[in-house]
């Protein structure tokens, strides 16, 4: 084809470099109008052509993966759409070449992998023999199960639920994996102690997205009676390095990245207050001084990871008192400052189109449920559910919401 007519080509096909375009191709050896032709359709299609064929350029496919690409339809589609909307992937991918084969057709995809198969692949790899850091090694193996949800999602072979469901179980392993590293990293000698990870927010609900914070609460405790020492505080301080140290292997730069960050701003008196809480500490917050958009929160809390007895003790304690929130004085004005609040702190340029905390966003959708299940799920306990999607169902079932207003958000 001659060189002005695939400059023109590759301009209709989306890419917005030809000539850079035309160069990968010629170092890729593409036959553009032979046997690779789908596979420059498919880069074409990606959200980003340009992203998608730098990255395979960079992946420097041998002969096995050329051959696969033009045989395999399956991982053709899944790979481009993968190196055309993430470039943290891509660069994965660059790092650990061989793991194109996750995404190949030979088997079933997505593959059925249960949360519990997850968390224990992911604590092989932090356990592992081989030399090395083991947050490297939780990365590598994170985000070898994050390509495999991305090129679902992008593809869609699986919906959206089931994608933030499987982002949020994937984070959960992460952290039981994380929690193990920095157990490992106590100082010598550190009193035994109990500690539980509540996760919040999107996690919290199962409706994790790729680039959100992951919101956490921790709990701790002393170790169980014959097993430690009874100084509290003792193992308070040993939970408090426990609970940073697991926040700083999630978040440190490694050779493969970081993992993401880890809020534990949620807790009672945000930052200024103390890492860990002891159950009785954080039920005398709740019950003297938390605010009303603190039980707001807490519809989303849920055990991850630590001690379940532990974590189970904290949502017994404190989940009473999110039902009883909507009596409290001034409760609906209370919501309805928060929103504004959030909704002030934007700038005039992307107040009307923010879309997920602007008007009519997504956080406007979040509040007007969680105001509806405070007030009525008092009373009907088929409105306490932690995910917005599924409290929405609920409202639409219970006649709190009208059924075309809960299709519409």
């Amino acid at each position: 084809m001659p060189r002005g007519t695939l400059a023109g080509q590759l301009a209709t096909m989306g890419f917005a470099d030809t000539a850079r375009a035309r160069q990968l191709i010629a170092e890729l050896g593409l036959d553009a109008v032979g046997p690779d032709a789908r596979v420059l359709e498919a880069i074409a299609a990606a959200a980003d052509p340009d992203l998608a064929l730098a990255a395979l350029a960079r992946m420097n496919p041998d002969e096995e993966l050329r051959s696969a690409l033009r045989a395999d339809g399956g991982l053709r589609d899944r790979l481009v759409a993968v190196l055309g909307a993430s470039a943290a992937l891509g660069d994965h991918l660059c790092r650990h070449r061989a793991d194109w084969r996750l995404l190949a057709g030979g088997t079933p995809f997505p593959p059925k992998i249960t949360a519990d198969e997850q968390r224990g692949e992911l604590l092989a790899a932090v356990g592992a023999t081989t030399p090395g850091d083991p947050a490297s090694r939780l990365r590598s193996a994170y985000r070898r199960c994050l390509l495999q949800i991305a090129a679902s999602d992008l593809t869609g072979a699986d919906p959206v639920d089931a994608v933030m469901a499987g982002l949020s179980d994937l984070t959960v392993a992460a952290l039981a994996a994380a929690l193990e590293i920095a157990r490992a990293e106590l100082p010598a000698g550190s009193v035994p102690c109990r500690l539980a990870v509540i996760v919040m927010g999107k996690c919290g609900a199962r409706e994790l997205n790729y680039a959100s914070d992951v919101d956490v609460i921790f709990v701790a405790g002393p170790a169980h009676p014959g097993t430690g020492t009874p100084d509290e505080a003792a193992a308070l301080r040993s939970a408090t390095a426990l609970a940073a140290g697991l926040i700083r292997v999630c978040t440190r730069s490694t050779p493969e990245g970081q993992l993401f960050p880890v809020d534990a701003n949620l807790r009672p008196e945000g930052r200024d207050g103390p890492l860990v809480r002891t159950v009785a500490s954080h039920l005398a917050y709740y019950e003297r001084w938390a605010k009303t958009w603190e039980f707001q929160a807490l519809l989303k809390a849920r055990f991850a990871v630590g001690d379940a007895e532990l974590g189970a003790a904290y949502l017994d304690a404190v989940t009473p008192l999110v039902w009883r929130a909507a009596q409290r004085d001034d409760f609906v004005p209370d919501v309805q400052a928060m929103r504004r609040r959030v909704v002030a702190n934007l700038s005039a340029a992307e107040a009307g189109r923010e879309l997920k905390l602007g008007a009519g966003g997504l956080r406007d959708i979040e509040f007007a449920v969680q105001l509806l299940q405070l007030v009525h799920g008092r009373a009907d306990e088929a409105l306490r559910q932690p995910g917005t999607l599924p409290a929405l169902a609920a409202l639409a079932a219970g006649g709190y919401v009208g059924r075309a207003d809960a299709a519409a958000m």
